[in-house]
């Protein structure tokens, strides 16, 4: 990783989203002499998120941001790239798949005369429906337009990164983050800050019958750590990044009741979705032999950790 006395030239698209804004701030206080941009055009992002911050801000959409006419020359030691339209219940296939596709075709084609490092965001929801630990040379099997859109993201990272194999380009598969800064995100924002905010209210939480879906659920600290480890990533590739382990819904709503000091039982509700990820898992082989990636919050520690966040 570069020194943090050098002067590094940073940006984060989608930096006012939810891991963006997570992610800059942690980049902000790691490389405190480093310069900052983000880009976002506050479709999933609030500028609340960014409180703090001291670097600058532009504020466009990426599919039709003209990069050369915004930055001229300027050369940047990375680009995170995390913006994307992240409603996976947005449906149309036409915005999600151009937006998120042309904004990244984009960002690779303003950096690849510079060989300018690319870490973006892909997702685990490009699994499908998994039984087992995802492992990143399964295909990809996407449920829903969002899917799509980052499997084909994939598919060009792969490819860009084929013709040029001295510019590093890290696609990082996300799975269930939550934590600090998603609140704006309103229905797609987690099930741990949904569920919390029902037991805080007095409710019992609402979960799918009968509450033994098991999701990979990941805390934003590990997810940024992740992100930035892949500054010093030797090889393009792209990386899971998870706890490694699944756990349930019930499991999550016994660790909420512990730290909310409540006692709950949930309320089972019919799962209205067609196409819902019952399992999701990741294999960390790759990501911690390529990234040095070690999750350090299992779901108990990354829960109280939030929920002091949340309500203090």
């Amino acid at each position: 990783m570069p020194s943090a006395d050098s002067k590094l030239n940073l940006l984060v698209t989608g930096g006012a989203g939810f891991i963006g804004s997570n992610l800059t701030l942690a980049l902000q206080e790691k490389f405190p002499d480093a310069r900052l941009t983000v880009i976002d055009d506050f479709r999933s992002g609030n500028f609340k998120n960014l409180a703090g911050y001291r670097g600058d801000f532009v504020a466009q959409n990426l599919a039709s941001l003209d990069w050369h006419a915004q930055f001229g020359e300027q050369k940047f030691n990375a680009v995170f790239h995390l913006a994307s339209i992240t409603d996976t219940t947005n449906h149309d296939q036409f915005e999600q798949v151009h937006d998120n596709v042309e904004s990244f075709r984009r960002v690779l084609s303003f950096a690849r005369p510079t060989r300018t490092r690319i870490v973006y965001a892909s997702s685990a929801s490009t699994y499908g429906a998994a039984t087992t630990a995802s492992v990143e040379t399964n295909g990809a099997a996407p449920a829903n337009a969002y899917s799509f859109s980052k499997a084909t993201m994939d598919n060009i990272a792969r490819r860009a990164a084929g013709e040029s194999p001295d510019w590093i380009i890290i696609g990082l598969r996300y799975f269930n983050v939550y934590g600090p800064r998603e609140a704006h995100k309103g229905l797609p924002a987690s099930m741990v800050y949904h569920l919390a905010q029902q037991m805080k209210a007095g409710q019992r939480p609402r979960i799918f019958k009968h509450g033994e879906q098991k999701r990979d659920f990941v805390y934003v600290k590990d997810a940024v750590e992740g992100s930035i480890r892949a500054l010093d990533a030797k090889k393009s590739g792209i990386y899971n990044l998870g706890t490694g382990q699944a756990r349930s819904f019930n499991e999550l709503v016994d660790v909420l009741n512990k730290c909310l000091g409540t006692n709950f039982q949930p309320d089972y509700i019919d799962n209205p979705h067609v196409h819902y990820q019952n399992f999701t898992q990741a294999n960390l082989t790759n990501a911690r032999s390529a990234l040095k990636y070690e999750p350090r919050f299992p779901l108990e520690d990354g829960v109280r950790d939030y929920m002091q966040w949340l309500f203090g």
